[in-house]
């Protein structure tokens, strides 16, 4: 289900990655941790860096930074003085365990068609009422980035048909906003925020 050649180029331009984003956090984090209850446990998908790791501790939350990468978890493990758990999406077991589930800017890494395969097992790690945030570079189909990297480049149409398909939530917000990349290019970004049903 993960893509390798953009596993390769996140285990080779870790370091580089990590300092080009130390000390930065993701614009809509604050208002994703407005909804938690404090100390709210929060499971985060591709962490990075760990800037958004560390956002959230500082903020009194219980997080469970992990990344895909082996080598990027190592360097946010160095970052955040804690342990970073190497785990890739489809290998998301868990049930019922978190109050909010943060996935900045990854889960558009994952292939279209299995996408709501994904967004079924984060369904499922959330306990009832809990929130879900992920963003996404909009597009029109998949493709791969000037670095090699693939994106699954959704709409907002094909992003709230992944979502339901995925199973029951009590709400779906998706928001559209221009922002950049790594790539240093004008991008535009669909984020979805999410809320489990309470039973």
């Amino acid at each position: 289900m993960h893509d390798p050649e953009t596993l390769a180029f996140y285990g080779s331009e870790a370091c580089e990655y990590v300092a080009r984003y130390r000390g930065e956090q993701s614009h809509d984090l604050a208002g994703f941790l407005d909804r938690l209850p404090p100390p709210g446990r929060v499971l985060e998908l591709g962490c990075g860096g760990g800037g958004d790791t560390a956002a959230m501790l500082a903020s009194g939350f219980d997080v469970v930074p992990t990344d895909g990468s082996p080598e990027m978890a190592r360097e946010a493990s160095s970052l955040l003085g804690r342990p970073v758990q190497v785990l890739r999406f489809e290998d998301l077991e868990c049930e019922e365990a978190y109050d909010g589930v943060w996935a900045s800017a990854c889960l558009l890494h994952v292939p279209l068609a299995d996408l709501s395969t994904v967004l079924a097992r984060v369904h499922r790690a959330l306990r009832p009422g809990g929130f879900f945030y992920a963003s996404y570079k909009a597009g029109v189909g998949e493709g791969r980035d000037q670095f090699g990297r693939y994106y699954n480049y959704p709409s907002s149409e094909v992003l709230r048909a992944a979502y339901l398909a995925a199973g029951p939530w009590l709400s779906l917000e998706i928001d559209e906003q221009q922002g950049g990349g790594y790539d240093d290019q004008p991008t535009q970004w669909v984020s979805v925020t999410a809320r489990r049903t309470l039973s």
